[in-house]
């Protein structure tokens, strides 16, 4: 099948990544953007676990300060070289996860960062939502819903604010497929006035 540039340059404006991984992506796809568009979230995803063992010597901090000056947040945005964290895309990647824990005020970076005493609190809750149901699949659920509850607390996990569609490590793997170095959150801060 043949793959028109025009079908390669919206799918490249869309996602910001190499004109091969594009045209690659659509032939896969049989021309079809959307299906493009998943595989290459895929393959981003094994991109960046296959660099998880790399050592994050450079990075930014980037700040974000509301428009009334009664909301900040600092973010350590990690990555392996200079090269990479001089990069303007970097500095905007930094600086949206930044705008993102202003807006969304999480209190974990991930998943295991939750205590484990704040997870069974949460977890006696939703039990009792559960009960009554098979035994085979009540661990599926309770998992769901205790997943579901932390997601919004999780900033990895939550759905970025310009874009409901990619989670913030759903980003943080777009930018890692297309620069191709290890890049991760290091810390996040946020401040508000009359907020703890």
């Amino acid at each position: 099948m043949t793959i028109s540039t025009e079908l390669i340059k919206e799918l490249r404006d869309a996602t910001g990544l190499s004109i091969m991984q594009c045209k690659k992506a659509l032939e896969e796809a049989m021309g079809d953007i959307g299906k493009a568009t998943i595989i290459l979230q895929k393959k981003g995803a094994g991109i960046a676990a296959k660099k998880a063992d790399r050592t994050l010597g450079a990075g930014r901090v980037a700040g974000y300060m509301h428009s009334n000056g009664n909301i900040g947040a600092m973010v350590e945005l990690m990555c392996e070289t200079d090269f990479v964290s001089k990069n303007e895309e970097f500095g905007t990647l930094a600086y949206n996860i930044a705008m993102q824990v202003a807006a969304t005020n999480p209190a974990y970076l991930k998943m295991t960062d939750i205590p484990e005493a704040t997870r069974k609190e949460a977890e006696d809750v939703f039990v009792k939502e559960v009960e009554g149901k098979p035994a085979e699949i009540k661990a599926k659920i309770l998992e769901g819903k205790l997943n579901s509850y932390f997601k919004d607390k999780v900033l990895l996990e939550q759905e970025y604010i310009k874009n409901p569609e990619v989670t913030i490590n759903g980003l943080i793997e777009a930018f890692i497929q297309k620069f191709g170095e290890r890049t991760e959150i290091g810390r996040f801060a946020r401040f508000g006035i009359g907020q703890k």
